[in-house]
């Protein structure tokens, strides 16, 4: 089974990808990354033809380049500067970079290796392609897009009902059916209802005149912890101070959970709170998080009200409902929502990943609110992390005694 291209646009990715890679391009070009692939379902398998086609496709992914029209929307988002837009003017996706692999009982492997601003690059263009490629091969696609529509339909219905009533940014990228099926949800949704005010995909965000939504992921903090000059449990703090020195409070939603909350906000001071508009959260109760951040504003002579709570852990609009429900007389809420937008079906959709697991030779990890989405290939180095993070949290709570 041959399939059309799956990535036509270099843009066809998450904007966050955009502004961690500019940072990267001003003060960190001497970093070298290892990211991996990792899918969490059980049980999934993948066939020598979903293979191929996989490999055909990143094929075809390397030969793409940014064209004209499309550095020029680029340069149009006012915190993209002009030498970093030059600079995708003449970088292209290498496939040297790019390793895969099938063993014999059907499991993938996806490995990126390559200077950090080129390899980070690849993470969601080979979440697309191999999360389409599955569900074309392994489904009948016409029944599972009968279902998606069927459910899209009720969703909008909701909306115009008003059964929900917070706004959002579609988040789907990474696990979406399909880029055709991407684009159908985007546009409907923003043209349909009142409450999708954007999207973090940048292709589509140029296609329908939508805001382009993102800040950073939790790959841009755990790249300090391979600066061999950077104590681990401060890496929040230098990822916190190159951000504001990059983007000056124009592009300010801080993430909180990379190595837990409660160190984020050791580092998330006066001068941090007033430099960002607001802050995300991905993992761990959100409930508990929120009253969290609140109790931190507060604790700064802060309003709530003037900040933002952004919402982005796999959320159904139900959930994302009952937290607006619940903190929006108090703070400004917002959510992003992903896999239930771009592909919501009769199957259920795989829960794939592509990680940061080394920079320049040394493992880094991600430890998260949940226990259950820390990943790293060295289990020596991430009890250390957690060692050297419980170390800095207890010296901080004595020292207040």
């Amino acid at each position: 089974m041959k399939l059309d291209p799956i990535v036509i646009s270099l843009l066809d990715t998450d904007l966050y990808k955009f502004n961690m890679d500019q940072v990267i391009f001003h003060k960190h070009t001497d970093l070298n990354g290892e990211y991996y692939f990792r899918c969490r379902n059980e049980g999934v398998v993948f066939t020598r033809e979903m293979f191929d086609e996989i490999n055909e496709q990143i094929d075809h992914l390397c030969r793409l380049s940014f064209t004209r029209d499309e550095l020029d929307y680029l340069r149009s988002i006012r915190f993209i500067k002009h030498d970093y837009v030059e600079f995708l003017r003449l970088w292209r996706p290498l496939r040297d970079y790019v390793e895969t692999s099938l063993s014999d009982d059907g499991e993938l492997s996806i490995v990126v290796r390559g200077p950090l601003f080129s390899a980070m690059q690849f993470e969601i263009y080979l979440l697309e392609i191999v999360n389409e490629v599955y569900f074309r091969m392994r489904y009948n696609y016409d029944v599972l897009l009968a279902s998606a529509k069927e459910r899209l339909d009720g969703k909008i219905r909701d909306f115009n009902e008003g059964k929900y009533t917070f706004t959002f940014a579609e988040f789907g990228c990474r696990r979406r059916l399909s880029r055709e099926w991407e684009d159908v949800v985007v546009r409907r949704l923003a043209a349909e209802t009142k409450n999708c005010f954007g999207t973090s995909n940048v292709w589509l965000a140029k296609k329908y005149n939508l805001k382009p939504i993102g800040t950073y992921a939790h790959e841009f903090v755990q790249m300090y912890q391979g600066i061999e000059s950077i104590p681990l449990a401060y890496t929040n703090h230098c990822a916190l101070e190159d951000w504001y020195d990059e983007y000056r409070g124009d592009n300010g939603t801080a993430l909180t959970d990379t190595i837990t909350t409660d160190l984020f906000l050791l580092d998330f001071n006066r001068a941090m709170v007033n430099n960002f508009n607001g802050v995300r959260h991905d993992s761990g109760d959100p409930y508990a998080w929120g009253e969290k951040l609140i109790a931190h504003y507060e604790k700064y002579g802060v309003d709530p009200k003037t900040k933002m709570l952004l919402f982005s852990d796999s959320l159904n609009f139900d959930r994302a409902q009952a937290l607006y429900d619940y903190f929006h007389d108090r703070v400004k809420v917002s959510f992003g929502i992903g896999t239930f937008c771009s592909n919501d079906t009769d199957e259920t959709p795989l829960n794939i990943v592509i990680k940061l697991q080394t920079v320049n030779g040394h493992a880094v990890a991600k430890l998260s609110d949940s226990p259950g989405k820390a990943m790293c290939r060295d289990e020596a180095f991430l009890e250390y992390l957690k060692r050297s993070v419980d170390f800095r949290l207890n010296w901080n709570r004595e020292a207040r005694y």
